[in-house]
């Protein structure tokens, strides 16, 4: 049995992972100030004897004897994280800082749930870890993109520096059950839609891609991260390499539904990544095979699901 944090822990990502650790017969810790996380998503296991819920802002000091560290505590979508772009940043900066100090304290192996969106609009496609990314450090996605840059940066010399223990995730678009209904996502915005017999929102005319992995093969590929060789810290994409437009998610998720939603196309936001694919192959060679399995229906059959029960 090890004891583990996970800041963020009542997150969409977060609360499937306290689930799985629990599942695998750890002590979870876990942190979370409820900006964007809910008690909902980790109300089951609040009577796990195993379970500890704290809520604490990682913006602030925290200690705790822990074996491992799982960063993930930051709001993740469009709508929230630029709701306070400057909390943003302070909890993706200062946040890394103070779990990095806890980390080299007490001596724990640390994994930083790092971004797609640190490669930007990408002008290499797919992306490798290898890319530096094409990212507006003065533009509205600023906040989150640079911060989880900056994230990065600091956990690389934490390793240098002060020899921490590191693991550097950089997840792509994923989706699933305890998905906020308004997060402002586009699995999310889409399915929400469609239910309610509201239009599909696109943004832009929809020949965009993106790369949705479902979060079961997210949390399989942060475990495998986490309990990979010491001398590999990533950064490592986890990700869905197969590709998909806007205009193909709409379709597939209104023939599951079976909605008579129409699609209303809208202008671009700023700064808004064209193509978005991931090269997972450094994530196969170094995480025993690691590739996203459930396709892209079963996930949005399972997904809608959770949504219909939650709109009733």
């Amino acid at each position: 049995m090890k004891r583990i944090l996970v800041t963020g822990g009542a997150g969409f990502i977060g609360s499937h992972l306290c689930k799985r650790l629990l599942c695998e017969g750890h002590e979870v810790i876990c942190l979370d100030n409820y900006f964007t996380g809910s008690k909902s998503n980790i109300i089951q296991l609040l009577d796990h004897p195993y379970f500890e819920l704290v809520r604490h802002d990682v913006t602030e000091p925290y200690y705790a004897e822990v074996d491992e560290i799982y960063n993930l505590a930051c709001p993740a979508s469009p709508v929230h994280y630029q709701y306070n772009p400057i909390k943003t940043m302070k909890t993706s900066v200062i946040g890394a800082i103070n779990m990095l100090g806890l980390a080299k304290r007490v001596k724990a192996k640390i994994l930083q749930a790092s971004t797609s969106e640190v490669y930007g609009d990408p002008i290499v496609h797919p992306q490798t870890e290898s890319y530096w990314g094409n990212v507006n450090p003065i533009g509205p996605r600023s906040c989150y993109d640079e911060g989880k840059r900056c994230a990065e940066t600091l956990f690389v010399d934490y390793h240098r520096q002060n020899h921490v223990a590191i693991k550097i995730a950089r997840i792509f678009n994923t989706y699933g059950p305890h998905m906020h209904p308004q997060d402002g996502r586009v699995v999310s915005n889409f399915i929400v839609q469609a239910l309610k017999g509201e239009a599909i929102t696109i943004f832009g005319d929809g020949t965009q891609t993106r790369s949705f992995q479902y979060v079961d093969d997210l949390i399989e590929g942060l475990i495998r991260l986490m309990a990979s060789d010491v001398s590999f810290t990533g950064p490592v994409n986890i990700g869905n390499a197969q590709e998909f437009t806007m205009i193909e998610l709409a379709e597939t998720i209104l023939s599951i539904t079976g909605s008579t939603s129409q699609i209303r196309f809208m202008p671009l936001p700023q700064d808004d990544p064209k193509q978005r694919q991931p090269d997972v192959s450094l994530a196969y060679a170094n995480l025993n095979n690691w590739k996203a399995q459930i396709d892209l229906e079963t996930g949005l059959y399972n997904t809608i699901g959770y949504f219909n029960e939650l709109l009733k």
